[in-house]
């Protein structure tokens, strides 16, 4: 099983409306290690190391949301797992503020 870091910001109505608690709950539940944040533009960005066999529906989770939610856009770049520090490769945290 191959792992691929994903680096990814979401635009729309993704802050106040518990959008990085769905992407904590998503990210246990499919065995992704990174972080997600809140930055001050507005939007939700994050990092995350996915199994590239739960790649589709890491994206589609982000494309979801939680109820509340409504996602304009998915920016999403894609690179190799040693771009991932190895304490972050197991674990999923809430940043408060983009990093």
């Amino acid at each position: 099983m191959s792992r691929m870091i994903v680096r990814f910001r979401v635009t729309g109505r993704v802050q106040g409306v518990g959008y990085r608690a769905f992407v904590f709950a998503k990210a246990r539940e499919l065995g992704v290690g990174g972080w997600v944040a809140n930055c001050p533009d507005g939007s939700v960005r994050g990092v995350a190391e996915v199994l590239s066999e739960s790649l589709s529906l890491w994206r589609e989770a982000l494309l979801s949301g939680p109820p509340g939610a409504r996602v304009e856009t998915l920016e999403s770049e894609e690179g190799g797992p040693m771009d991932l520090p190895p304490a972050e490769r197991t674990e999923f945290r809430i940043e408060r503020d983009c990093p």
